[in-house]
């Protein structure tokens, strides 16, 4: 089957790559030039595992292409959409200025017949107002959202755990329905659940799937603050709940918190709409979530300035990550830098490191100094901070071995992923997040 996919950044360029990786003929799209140079030489233009690979592979092949031109999207039979939805810089609520661009842009070049697929998040109700505008082309709308995990896109894009379409009543959506599941056959094939849905639904899925997850991440935080002035363990209280069933011990990990572009935007913009709906009581609770997300990136400040005596003016401070999370470079509204740079700002004296990321978090902070390797950022360190839990931190740093680069004795757990018995035994002041 020929493709279009509208917008080529994180979503669409993963989408494009996958696509193509399982047999489809694909054209990528995206106004910005510099990104499509690079897709259209086979370079992943941010890291993703598995990203590079599928995309050498779908260009080598043929079956891949990226352009800047929107005629390219003449002849596909699906055109999927995926350009982001950032927060309004007014407010909360979404801002779909690049989803109702896009939509012009692709009317034009449709066929009697075509399926249009969306895919960015965006408000409930977004779907019903486009659906006219793509019908009067000839073309149905589909609602069809992601629910992709950064450090996982690839995968969850080719071996979904669910498949999620949103269509009109009658034949017509029971036909856009039949070509997305040609669309994705492999996954079809091995049972991948394929739900269809109104589009309301559709939309409430994802944003409703992502609300549930940063509430869960948020309650265990919550539960840190309790335990921080107990003395209980927050790590063996998520051990405990998270073995029944109805609970589970996924996402229950304290720490600093969720940041990226999707968790933090998506529950505000949430909240925003259901206030438009009149039903702003409904998830005002999303109000809290997110209040508890921001105050334990307070807290890891608090626990350094603590370890060292009461300030940090003056101090040098290893911080070990700069990704919002392990396995990709995305440094959007990541809560590890958000504590280097507020440690920054009291005064300290940060060096930062990340597998990944140091590219963007120096474009994103230039304020800050930035070493790639992680023992000279280690080193004469007054202050150990892990704020994003990659394994070369969480597992394959010794305490021992640290203590041969520095003779500072203070490390900060951001992410309750050190072994606090071994870096105390180590004669390490260790503190974690909700851990006595």
């Amino acid at each position: 089957m020929r493709l279009s996919v509208i917008g080529c950044g994180y979503l669409g360029a993963v989408h494009a790559a996958a696509m193509a990786s399982i047999g489809h003929h694909v054209v990528g799209i995206d106004i910005d030039q510099r990104k499509i140079d690079a897709l259209s030489r086979g370079e992943a233009p941010f890291f993703e595992p598995g990203l590079q690979e599928i995309l050498s592979e779908g260009m080598a092949s043929g079956r891949l292409e990226f352009t800047t031109d929107i005629d390219a999207a003449d002849g596909s039979a699906v055109h999927f959409v995926g350009v982001g939805t950032p927060q309004q810089q007014s407010g909360h609520a979404a801002d779909l200025t690049y989803v109702n661009e896009a939509f012009a842009s692709l009317t034009p070049h449709l066929r009697e017949g075509d399926i249009v697929a969306g895919k960015s998040t965006v408000p409930v109700g977004t779907a019903a107002t486009l659906a006219p505008k793509v019908s009067d082309a000839g073309a149905t709308l589909v609602w069809n959202p992601e629910f992709l995990r950064e450090g996982w896109a690839v995968q969850d894009t080719i071996d979904p755990d669910r498949l999620v379409a949103g269509v009109l009543e009658g034949a017509e959506g029971e036909r856009a329905a039949d070509i997305l599941r040609e669309v994705y056959a492999p996954a079809v094939a091995k049972g991948t659940p394929f739900i269809v849905t109104d589009y309301a639904t559709a939309e409430l899925v994802k944003v409703s799937a992502n609300a549930f997850l940063a509430t869960k991440i948020s309650f265990i935080n919550a539960m840190a603050e309790i335990a921080e002035v107990t003395g209980a363990d927050v790590t063996l209280l998520a051990d405990a709940i998270g073995h029944d069933v109805r609970i589970g011990r996924r996402f229950l990990g304290a720490g600093i918190g969720f940041g990226g572009g999707c968790l933090p935007k998506d529950i505000r913009a949430f909240a925003a709409r259901a206030e438009e709906l009149g039903r702003g009581e409904s998830v005002n609770f999303l109000r809290e979530v997110d209040a508890i997300n921001m105050r334990r990136r307070d807290r890891a400040v608090e626990l350094v300035i603590e370890g060292l005596g009461g300030s940090v003016f003056g101090k040098k401070i290893a911080v070990l990550g700069a990704a919002f999370k392990p396995h990709s470079d995305d440094v959007r509204d990541s809560p590890a830098l958000d504590v280097a740079v507020r440690l920054n700002g009291l005064g300290a004296e940060i060096v930062v490191t990340d597998p990944r990321a140091i590219d963007n978090a120096r474009r994103l902070h230039p304020q800050l100094t930035y070493v790639a390797d992680r023992d000279e950022t280690l080193r004469d360190a007054d202050a150990v901070v892990m704020v994003t839990e990659w394994d070369e931190y969480r597992r394959e740093m010794a305490p021992e071995h640290v203590s041969t680069l520095t003779d500072g004795r203070v490390v900060v757990d951001g992410r309750n992923g050190l072994d606090a018995a071994a870096w105390r035994a180590a004669g390490w002041t260790y503190y974690g997040m909700g851990r006595p």
